[in-house]
């Protein structure tokens, strides 16, 4: 019933788009984009978050990403060419894209705190730190839903759906902590908008490159892949095991967003 589901969504969404890739780019991106915006959302009505609910939020968010990574990109990128080298040589670039990105962009994480050039540190005020670390962090997403729409319309579609159910969180994850530190509800919300829109952007990116350069899709799969294991093993796992209390809960949570990414796939047959 899922699967037709998928299928048939598929057709409609080919139809309304007139058969152009990029139209259904544009609304994969924009329903990722607004996942987000409307996570962001939440900070109107609350004024914190439990902080078991960042951690939760936070390891589903990873348990998607680690399956997303093998079953819609990596694993992609080897059947299509019968090799393991494309993909391997597309993982280690998204890894060093991510690091390189990770170096030189000034950013801060809640807890890990700033990371990236020392001289920057003082010149960029704090909110801006840490949209600039969620938007590092959403940029292997974007790509990922685009390189995946590209290679095939089903499975980019079940990226779509598993990314964006897993961006909702993640916008309330965004937009709380900052509306908690700058004491105001509007600025932290559009913050939160800002980084789902830079996630659309990728997305958008993504799909018109390997578009045009169709014969580099498994370098590209792989790169996706690459950069999401990067992001969520070097960030998102230290980030919500850092606090031995919550081991139990993150741990669900992670096996929740594992579970939801693998029986999304499932029904690709």
């Amino acid at each position: 019933m899922l699967e037709n589901f998928i299928t048939n969504l598929a057709g409609w969404i080919l139809r309304v788009s007139n058969g152009e890739i990029m139209w259904v780019a544009f609304y994969a991106g924009l329903f990722v984009a607004i996942m987000t915006s409307l996570g962001a959302m939440v900070a109107i009505f609350a004024k914190r978050l439990p902080e078991e609910g960042v951690d939760f939020s936070l390891s589903f968010a990873a348990g998607v990403m680690i399956v997303a990574a093998f079953t819609s990109l990596i694993l992609p990128a080897i059947e299509s060419t019968g090799s393991f080298t494309p993909a391997g040589v597309g993982i280690a670039l998204g890894v060093l894209l991510i690091y390189a990105i990770d170096r030189l962009l000034p950013h801060e994480h809640l807890t890990k705190g700033y990371e990236g050039p020392r001289s920057m540190r003082e010149r960029l005020r704090k909110v801006w730190l840490l949209v600039i670390a969620v938007i590092i962090h959403n940029l292997p997403e974007g790509l990922a839903v685009g390189t995946s729409l590209i290679y095939s319309l089903e499975v980019g579609l079940v990226t779509t759906i598993a990314i964006g159910i897993q961006d909702f969180p993640e916008g309330t994850v965004v937009a709380l902590p900052l509306a908690v530190i700058q004491r105001k509800r509007l600025q932290p919300i559009m913050m939160g908008v800002l980084s789902g829109f830079a996630e659309m952007i990728m997305v958008l990116v993504g799909a018109y490159f390997f578009t045009l350069f169709s014969w580099l899709l498994p370098y590209g799969l792989g790169m996706a892949g690459g950069a999401m294991l990067y992001v969520t093993v070097k960030e998102m796992i230290p980030e919500i095991y850092r606090m031995e209390k919550s081991e139990t809960l993150v741990t669900l949570g992670f096996f929740a967003g594992f579970y939801v990414m693998l029986f999304l796939d499932s029904m690709l047959g």
